[in-house]
């Protein structure tokens, strides 16, 4: 019986990867400080969003909301990223699926202290690995504003090419569309 009452339950353990430097692993409640920090850097407002995220409580419902939803109802999303044998948490990474896009983009965010370290495009290498060899993805998306230089550089060494540029969903702003098919 599902004492929860969770209409997904989950069939298997939370997802961990590692990297070289990184381990990547699903997002729990305890995780909230971390989100609320994050959520409210300058740099993850401008280019990513606010996410209206304020409180301790405002974290718990995004976590819940947001990754640990996705988790249940597509088998992957965001992931925290920590320095490998810490357990400092220093970004998120991970499989976003859209309603607005026809394949899962790959989403990325870090501290900025942990900027031009190679991490990003060390963790976003690994999901997407493993969303080719264990979701059998066949394509991968990439979105940001037009004017997310570090973003748009992140993709492009990722494999990730340009696509189109158009607004998606209710808002007005175009966002950069990239893609890559993976083998």
């Amino acid at each position: 019986m599902n004492q929860t009452n969770d209409p997904h339950p989950r069939l298997s353990a939370p997802l961990r990867l590692e990297t070289h430097r990184l381990e990547l692993r699903e997002f729990c409640l305890a995780d909230a400080t971390f989100v609320l920090r994050l959520l409210n850097e300058p740099s993850f407002i401008e280019f990513i969003g606010d996410r209206g995220v304020r409180t301790l409580a405002d974290a718990e419902r995004y976590l819940r909301d947001g990754p640990m939803t996705s988790y249940r109802a597509h088998g992957h999303g965001l992931l925290r990223v920590g320095l490998k044998g810490s357990d400092s948490p220093i970004g998120m990474c991970g499989l976003v699926k859209r309603d607005t896009l026809p394949e899962p983009d790959i989403g990325f965010a870090l501290l900025p202290e942990y900027w031009n370290q190679g991490y990003v495009t060390e963790a976003a290498r690994a999901a997407m690995a493993h969303g080719r060899e264990s979701l059998g993805l066949k394509t991968i998306l990439g979105i940001t504003s037009p004017h997310n230089v570090r973003s748009i550089t992140v993709l492009g060494k990722l494999g990730l090419t340009f696509l189109e540029e158009k607004p998606l969903g209710d808002k007005p702003e175009p966002l950069k569309i990239f893609g890559l098919a993976l083998n």
